[in-house]
């Protein structure tokens, strides 16, 4: 087959459409779907936020809420948001900076301290709604895939539902944002999902192995992979674990790291500022030129007319 040169004509650029703005600006997730007009079908692109934020009509403006996952280089973010016409309002946060307060001090972005973060997050936000006590979740995790049920009782409240927002993280297999979604769903919010994400789901079988989902919880995956390179380039082991060794932390004490961490998050969820030891709002302002006034800059105007108008009354 001969070499096609693909040249863009006046008739491709004249139906060119570009993508939403915030789409375009990588804030907000873009998805293709069907769209039905009779027996015509239409491509048609719609946000998926869109599905994520638009409440049923018999729901009577009750909140549809979201938990947000969001990796950045440093940290884990997890917050529990819902939408109103003047913007998204979030209802409680987590950050996995905080894990050094329940004696997680190294690993804030590993698949073990989103689950952490999101146990965190979910027992913050059970708090702040009064149903602590009543949904507890899953306070000894062994892996399998538990949903948070309602209570028996007619007067007992229904379990907090959200539905996970994963933004433009890839949804692979394994990936920490599903690490996320488990440790706020063994936290006692109820998010609607299933195990083919989980790390241990086997795709022929279709089968959840809950011992490896289970060495994940307890940072088993870090532990083995601290062995095997201690094995493999000591050198290497020493340089990239340096913080660990620095704190005396070997492969063996993970899972009591990370089993002492769940049992502080369950025992004290709210959230606690760090103190400052200086005062940067104060600080800061000090760098900051204030608005002038109306009567301000008239006066200031004045002043300049009149400067001038001595500088030149001789002439």
């Amino acid at each position: 087959m001969p070499f096609v040169k693909k040249v863009k004509s006046d008739a491709y650029f004249s139906r060119f459409q570009v993508k939403y703005r915030r789409r375009r600006e990588g804030k907000t997730d873009c998805t293709p779907f069907p769209l039905f007009v009779g027996q015509m079908l239409i491509a048609r692109t719609d946000y998926a936020r869109k599905r994520l934020v638009t409440q049923a009509k018999n729901k009577y403006n009750a909140p549809k809420y979201r938990l947000v996952v969001r990796f950045t280089n440093r940290e884990v973010i997890v917050q529990v948001v819902y939408a109103r016409l003047q913007g998204d309002f979030v209802l409680t946060a987590a950050r996995s900076k905080e894990l050094p307060r329940y004696g997680i001090n190294h690993g804030l972005t590993n698949w073990t301290a989103a689950y952490a973060t999101g146990l965190l997050a979910a027992r913050r936000a059970l708090t702040k709604l009064g149903l602590a006590d009543k949904y507890e979740g899953v306070a000894e995790p062994d892996g399998t895939l538990t949903m948070t049920e309602e209570l028996d009782g007619e007067d007992d409240p229904r379990p907090f539902k959200c539905y996970l927002d994963v933004g433009l993280k890839r949804t692979s297999t394994g990936s920490r944002v599903f690490g996320a979604l488990k440790g706020a769903s063994d936290g006692g919010l109820f998010i609607p999902h299933n195990d083919k994400r989980f790390p241990g789901y086997d795709p022929e079988s279709k089968e959840l192995d809950a011992e490896v989902l289970k060495k994940y919880i307890f940072g088993g995956h870090v532990a083995e992979y601290m062995e095997s390179l201690e094995e493999e380039d000591d050198e290497r082991f020493k340089k990239q674990f340096s913080t660990y060794l620095a704190d005396g932390i070997g492969s063996e004490d993970m899972e009591e790291i990370y089993t002492n961490a769940y049992a502080a998050i369950r025992e004290d969820p709210a959230f606690k500022p760090t103190d400052k030891d200086q005062d940067w709002v104060s600080e800061s302002k000090k760098y900051m030129t204030s608005k002038l006034t109306l009567e301000q800059r008239r006066a200031r105007i004045q002043e300049k007319i009149e400067a001038f108008q001595a500088e030149h009354a001789d002439e």
